[in-house]
């Protein structure tokens, strides 16, 4: 049930691109045919970059975070509980037991990457697990476990891929069409060379901010959708507790972090592109529960 309503959303979202892209060319009056082939060489550039990048999450996580991986023999019996933990979910929600890893850092946070449902990896900050006690760091464990098993990496990146695809092509197209109404009748005029690249490189960067709105709105979604998983494993209290200790001991970075989004919290002004919901609504919504 959770791989139809992924791809039905996924289909959806491909079908509103595909509308947009269509009213784009009929405006500007530019035949379809004639769009096709720029159309798959902005796919095969769009989704080549975010596919390759699913591809290599772990290792690249494992590398950039100097993440230490646990397992159920290692020393320190807290980690050996967290591992076990995660260990009993997983089974709970058939899916095969991700890597577990501590990764030194001041900010209290976690994440899950990884390629697949049965090939991911959960991260938690060394500050993360100083802060919280078991219960808690439990049920920031379920919540990302939740972002696992609804394949919330996968769709995420099929989500940056069409937009990626959208934006190089509606780029494209509105240059051309600007480049054709500058030129005189004997074709003389335009954009010339370099100005379609300056105009191209311009329109790209406008409507990657526009695309992101709606990226945002939906990983704003996914965070309140693994909230709710993670209540239903753990409870809502253990969820609320941990949300609150993770907001209390916030650790601002101004650092450049290619993992925000997929982190449990990322601090940023309430807007149309905060990937992350309020957490005060967060909790609210858990209480509820």
């Amino acid at each position: 049930m959770k791989g139809i309503k992924r791809y039905g959303f996924y289909i959806i979202l491909n079908l509103l691109v595909m509308a947009m892209i269509s009213v784009i060319l009929s405006l500007l009056r530019i035949p379809l045919e004639s769009a096709s082939g720029l159309l798959v060489f902005s796919a095969i550039f769009g989704f080549a970059g975010s596919l390759i990048s699913l591809a290599l999450s772990k290792t690249i996580a494992k590398s950039a975070y100097k993440i230490q991986l646990i397992n159920a023999e290692s020393h320190d019996p807290r980690l050996r509980n967290l591992y076990e933990t995660i260990a009993k979910m997983a089974e709970y929600r058939k899916v095969a037991m991700p890597e577990v890893g501590i990764y030194p850092s001041k900010d209290v946070n976690a994440f899950a990457t990884g390629p697949s449902v049965n090939n991911s990896l959960i991260a938690f900050s060394s500050e993360l697990m100083n802060k919280l006690n078991d219960d808690e760091v439990a049920a920031v464990a379920a919540h990302e476990l939740t972002h696992i098993t609804e394949g919330d990496m996968v769709s995420m990146t099929l989500v940056m891929g069409l937009i990626n695809t959208f934006v190089m092509f509606a780029a494209r197209i509105i240059a051309a069409a600007l480049d054709a109404v500058m030129r005189d009748d004997k074709g003389r005029g335009g954009l010339g060379f370099f100005g379609y690249y300056i105009v191209v490189n311009l329109l790209q960067n406008v409507l990657m901010i526009l695309a992101m709105i709606p990226a945002s709105a939906y990983s704003r979604h996914r965070e309140y959708r693994a909230d709710r998983g993670a209540a239903e494993l753990t409870g809502p209290r253990d969820m609320i507790a941990a949300l609150s200790a993770i907001d209390e001991h916030y650790y601002p970075s101004d650092k450049q972090d290619s993992f925000a989004m997929a982190k449990i919290n990322n601090k940023k002004k309430v807007s149309l592109f905060a990937t992350h919901p309020p957490m005060a609504d967060r909790i609210e919504r858990l209480s509820r529960m």
